[in-house]
């Protein structure tokens, strides 16, 4: 154990101090698959949260990859509900393709759930069960796919969202520890049978790491310590962002080279890779060898004609560089939910309270003709129209919140709308950009 004391109430309260402040009367969202991990967390966070006025709400995940999975989600629901733990199920219905590994298709859809949950019941706090021999694999996993300083530095004890920020206490706790603490308060947990298959990396890794004895508190500290050289990469990359970066409301992103020309190599491909996850909406960064391609082209002779990387377009401009998005890569309209934040392409947030079927998506070439016409449309340049959000019926376009357009009468109440981003350029604790009310 990091500090040889067993894990009790008095030592859990010691974990989560530094991943506040809470609000009084702290509401937890707390992710149990039945594992003696999360069944050590719900039980402690539990109390933690009650004795401070809140609660704790467990959220299972049936991923229904096993014929065994509904059975123990209901399992876990009956030990929660004997303790009076609020326990939640969340199945994954709508399974997609995982060209890269089951696991990774698993841990998104997971996530995903988890992150819907919390937002639709304004939880702030989700809470997860990675503990030390969790960290020290991941390390170990990334080391062997060549990662750099962000993958070596593992897992974070807290994770900011958007909307949500994701809490490690475990982080310095071995898994010994949780479960010596579910025997002493005599609780049962379930036996994935998938964490003992050796089809998949990350347990293989674990037999290796018991097999030879290898420390995982060690592993644990260069994680740690990469983790602070890659906290130290972030905020040079943020001060660089705030002098070489303006960011349009409208989802687009404007970069001065000559600035980002006298920055180290290693800020300017994070800067880069930044700023085309915000801007392109992507989940992961782009492939190195492109974003070095960039880069290169951008540091020496300089860009000289429009390039396409990880969801964006790369166009130089007037001696600037435009970031915007590429339309072939847009996602599909979704239906504005009344009274609820609804997320287009990761990059847009629209509050509506329209009551019908509204549609919120992308412009399109009807969209961008009709903006060409609008007198503020100086400020977008041309390209960008077809990616703009709007909101549309069957009758077509109805309205174009980053203009100001809308048709009177047409039953579109926007309360709030803004770019979003799920990767923020600078952290989801300080936004370049932030919502803005609707004048509609």
């Amino acid at each position: 154990m990091s500090d040889g004391r067993s894990l009790t109430t008095a030592l859990f309260a010691d974990l989560m101090t530094p991943l506040g402040p809470f609000e009084s009367e702290p509401v937890l969202a707390v992710g149990v698959s039945g594992g003696a991990d999360s069944m050590a967390l719900i039980l402690l966070a539990a109390e933690w949260a009650k004795g401070r006025g809140g609660q704790a709400i467990a959220l299972t995940v049936d991923h229904r990859l096993r014929d065994a999975s509904a059975r123990e989600a209901l399992t876990v629901g009956k030990w929660l509900a004997a303790r009076a733990i609020p326990h939640r199920i969340l199945p994954w219905l709508d399974q997609e393709p995982h060209a890269d590994g089951l696991q990774a298709a698993a841990r998104r859809a997971r996530y995903r759930l988890l992150g819907d949950w919390c937002r639709a019941h304004h939880v702030m706090h989700l809470l997860v069960a990675h503990h030390r021999d969790d960290q020290a694999e991941t390390l170990l996993l990334r080391l062997a796919r060549g990662s750099g300083v962000d993958g070596l530095a593992a897992m974070e004890p807290a994770a900011l969202l958007p909307h949500l920020q994701i809490l490690r206490p475990f982080l310095p706790m071995p898994r010994d520890a949780l479960r010596d603490y579910l025997s002493t308060r005599r609780q049962d947990w379930l036996e994935d049978p998938s964490n003992d298959a050796l089809r998949f990396d990350r347990v293989r890794w674990r037999k290796i790491v018991a097999a030879q004895s290898i420390p995982t508190q060690r592993l644990a500290v260069t994680a740690t310590q990469m983790g602070r050289a890659r906290h130290a990469l972030e905020l040079a990359a943020t001060d660089l962002a705030v002098a070489a970066v303006r960011i349009h409301p409208a989802g687009f992103a404007w970069l001065d080279p000559a600035i980002l020309r006298t920055a180290p190599a290693e800020l300017g491909l994070r800067l880069l890779a930044h700023l085309t996850r915000t801007v392109g909406g992507q989940l992961f960064p782009p492939r190195l060898a492109g974003l070095e391609t960039l880069w290169e082209m951008i540091a020496g002779q300089g860009l000289t004609k429009r390039r396409s990387l990880a969801g964006c377009l790369v166009t130089p401009q007037d001696g600037r560089i435009l970031l915007s998005r590429e339309n072939r890569a847009l996602a599909p309209p979704v239906r504005l939910r009344a009274g609820d934040w609804t997320v287009w392409d990761r990059r847009f947030s629209v509050l509506s309270r329209s009551e019908g079927d509204f549609w919120l998506g992308a412009a399109g070439a009807a969209g961008a003709k009709l903006c060409r016409s609008l007198a503020n449309r100086s400020e977008i340049p041309p390209h960008c129209l077809a990616s703009l959000p709007v909101i549309m019926d069957k009758r077509g376009i109805l309205a174009v919140p980053p203009v100001g357009y809308g048709i009177a009468g047409c039953g579109v109440v926007l309360e709030r709308w803004g770019f979003t981003p799920s990767f923020p350029l600078a952290g989801a604790a300080f936004r370049l950009v932030t919502p803005v009310k609707s004048t509609m």
